[in-house]
This record gives C-alpha cells, sequence and structure tokens, in this order.
C-alpha cells in the first residue's frame, strides 16, 4: 500500500503542525512544519509499494538481470518482472485479470506457449506498459495477424498453397485454415514455419 505526504500528515501525532509543501516527482514529497519560530526544514516522504519478503530474492534477481521490459524475451518472464515492479501478488494480478490463481501461476511458467489477447490487455493495463512489449515472437506473430503472415512468406518463396503445405508437412486444409484465421497456428508449426522461410 502506498502512504501519501497528507495520510502521513493526518494520521501522525504532529498532524496539526505539519502540511504538505509539494511534490517532488514520483513518490517524494516535501513537507514542513509551521512553528511560532516560523517554517521548521523540511520533512521528506517518500512512498512505495509494499513488497512480500519472499518475494525479494526473485524480484532484486530480475530488477539485476533486466533494467527493461523489452530485453527479456518471454512473456512468463516479462509478466512476472512486470508484477514484481508493481508489488503485486499473483492472487492480486489474477482478480484484475479476471481468471483464477492457478491459470495466473502458469502466465509465469515459462513453458507456456500462447496467452489470450483480452487477458494480456487487461494485465498491460494493470503493468501500465504496452501490449506488444508483454508479448514474445510467437505471441506478436499470433496478434498481428497469423494468416497475412503466412501468406506474405508463402508469396514471397513464390509457391503456391499445396506446395507451401508440402514444405511445411501439414495437410493442405490446415494451410488454409491458418491463412484464413479459422484455427491457431500452434508454436511447434510457427517454428517450422520460419525455419522454411528464412533459409
Amino acid at each position: 500500500m502506498d502512504f501519501s505526504s497528507l495520510e502521513v500528515a493526518s494520521n501522525a501525532s504532529f498532524s496539526n503542525n505539519w502540511r504538505s509543501f509539494g511534490n517532488l516527482g514520483g513518490n517524494l514529497d516535501i513537507m514542513v512544519r509551521h512553528t511560532d519560530m516560523g517554517i521548521s526544514a523540511p520533512f521528506y516522504v517518500h512512498s512505495f509499494p509494499f513488497v512480500q519478503p519472499h518475494f525479494l530474492v526473485d524480484s532484486e534477481k530480475f530488477n539485476l538481470a533486466y533494467s527493461d521490459l523489452r530485453e527479456i524475451e518471454n512473456t512468463a518472464d516479462k509478466l512476472r518482472w512486470c508484477r514484481y515492479r508493481k508489488g503485486l501478488l499473483q492472487r492480486d494480478v489474477a482478480d484484475y485479470a479476471g481468471i483464477d490463481r492457478g491459470t495466473y501461476v502458469h502466465y509465469e511458467d515459462a513453458t507456456r506457449d500462447f496467452y489470450p489477447l483480452d487477458k494480456i490487455k487487461k494485465l498491460a493495463e494493470l503493468f501500465e506498459a504496452p501490449l506488444e512489449d508483454l508479448l514474445d515472437e510467437y505471441n506478436l506473430f499470433l496478434y498481428r495477424g497469423q494468416g497475412q503472415q503466412i501468406k506474405a512468406m508463402r508469396k514471397a518463396q513464390g509457391t503456391r498453397q499445396q506446395e507451401f503445405a508440402d514444405l511445411l508437412g501439414v495437410p493442405l486444409s490446415r494451410l488454409k485454415a491458418w491463412e484464413q484465421e479459422k484455427v491457431r497456428m500452434f508454436k511447434g508449426s510457427w517454428w517450422q514455419l520460419l525455419n522454411n522461410t528464412t533459409t
């Protein structure tokens, strides 16, 4: 929980003498006390989110390893990094996103491939982060429209749908469904797509 300078002043025994002088930006406020002799030396109040002790080791590790969200490759670690920065528990994040805690725990599991867009939008809102910065390369591929990208890759190679499906080792019907965005391309197939179109 954050404590503003006004809250500190109103709850302190000296609240009748202390007044907010101004905010220096971020979470730092200046307070001054009025006395018969004039205004006393300033009193600085710094507010910060409370972080549960059992998170400190992991959060410190993340803070040392990454100074910016965009340095992190997978979505699971991006979410964990943002949550630590906000000082939130997994249940807090799950409640905000409208999912149960068990589901959110899997969101922070590096083996997870797919993140529903509606939930990621809620998380981006909570973490005050650009949505695309939360997504890894695979989820960005889905978010930016898999169908158009697959078509573009196929046309860049100058192949027809049947030839491209054969190249990827999938039935023609599946390739058509991917291009029409009727079904989501799984991560394994996405890797195969990249490997066969970036040679």
